[in-house]
């Protein structure tokens, strides 16, 4: 008899924010055997979680999810309890270029771990669970006044978001024509360590402290709702064990800041860090043409998960700024791995 109470697959935890739920889930919760499962694309990086590969309850299994017959031997082997599913294809402009790699992940992927999660039960689901992960972007965009809550329609604006949106409505789908036992959760943008450097924050840290130019789209005036990572895999802790099933949660850091404000706000700190005289990070602006399909506004209201959870955001966005700016500036070598693609070389030495 297994001596671990349940077993359960986390996909894409070898990425940014899948890395902090891995961590947060192997170390809270010894008694739970943890599954890590990665394709190690571009943004996936074991470095990520080094500090766990030893744990005694977790595991990383290499492989996609677009690959059927993988996934269907996997699930079959392993029984798992429940799926916390964050794997997908997420930056928007990847996907206005190539817009077909994220229907492959984020659509036709979600879709094969459904079908593996129900066939390896052979229907029988009961306390079983299929959390997925999604974003605020399938809501579209606000305008000045107004929040995106669970009620709000859909209205995706680029094909990334779109992606999501089809997957969201898959597993919605599954639930109501299966019976799966399924939680979304729909979030704003997040910041904090070990974020792929082509995300606004750790590109702009990186360019500063290397004197590049920071390019901003358009007037610079797009306003977003920021979530410090740690907070978020806290709020998914709380859903996937406090939650109710069939429920939609929407996670924000009650944090609104335009593009530009928030760029100002990074250079004044950088130049602190980085003892320069104030002011110098700014010079390095640059305002540049805008993209396609740029929704000028996202808000969350994430009271939903405040009243029926009691979850709150722990730190304020310039605590977890100046956490993140830190971070950053203590791992050189991990940054230089990321932005070298160095990093795909940690999984061929650690697993031949």
């Amino acid at each position: 008899m297994s001596k671990f109470s349940k077993n359960i697959l986390i996909t894409g935890g070898a990425g940014f924010i899948g890395s902090h739920v891995v961590r947060l889930f192997v170390n809270k919760y010894p008694d739970y055997r943890i599954f890590n499962l990665d394709a190690l694309t571009y943004a996936g990086n074991l470095e990520n979680v080094k500090d766990i590969e030893q744990a005694p309850n977790y595991k990383f299994i290499k492989g996609n999810i677009n690959d059927i017959g993988f996934i269907n031997d996997l699930f079959n082997e392993n029984c798992f309890d429940a799926v916390i599913h964050l794997a997908a294809e997420s930056h928007v402009d990847r996907s206005i270029t190539n817009p077909n790699d994220f229907i492959e992940t984020n659509v036709l992927g979600t879709a094969n771990l459904l079908n593996a999660f129900k066939a390896s039960h052979k229907e029988n689901l009961g306390d079983k669970l299929f959390y997925h992960v999604s974003t605020d972007e399938v809501y579209g965009s606000l305008g000045k006044t107004g929040l995106f809550k669970e009620t709000t329609p859909y209205d995706p604006q680029s094909p990334y978001a779109a992606s999501k949106a089809s997957s969201d409505h898959l597993v919605r789908a599954y639930g109501n024509t299966y019976g799966l036992p399924f939680m979304i959760s729909n979030c704003s943008n997040n910041y904090g360590g070990n974020q792929f450097p082509e995300k606004l924050i750790p590109l702009f840290i990186n360019n500063i402290k290397h004197n590049k130019s920071l390019p901003v789209y358009g007037d610079g005036n797009y306003t977003r709702d920021w979530l410090y990572v740690l907070d978020h895999a806290l709020a998914i802790d709380e859903i996937f064990h406090k939650g109710t099933i069939g429920e939609t949660y929407n996670i924000g850091g009650f944090n609104e800041w335009t593009n530009l404000n928030l760029i100002k706000l990074l250079c004044e700190l950088m130049d602190k860090k980085l003892n320069r005289a104030k002011g110098s990070s700014e010079q390095l602006i640059t305002y540049v043409k805008d993209r396609a399909g740029h929704d000028r506004r996202y808000a969350i209201d994430a009271g939903k998960l405040n009243r029926e959870l009691g979850w709150m955001p722990s730190v304020t966005f310039e605590e977890g700024l100046e956490k993140t700016v830190d971070w950053y500036l203590s791992n050189d070598e991990w940054l230089e791995h990321m932005t070298t693609g160095t990093y795909q070389e940690y999984y061929k030495k650690m697993y031949n």
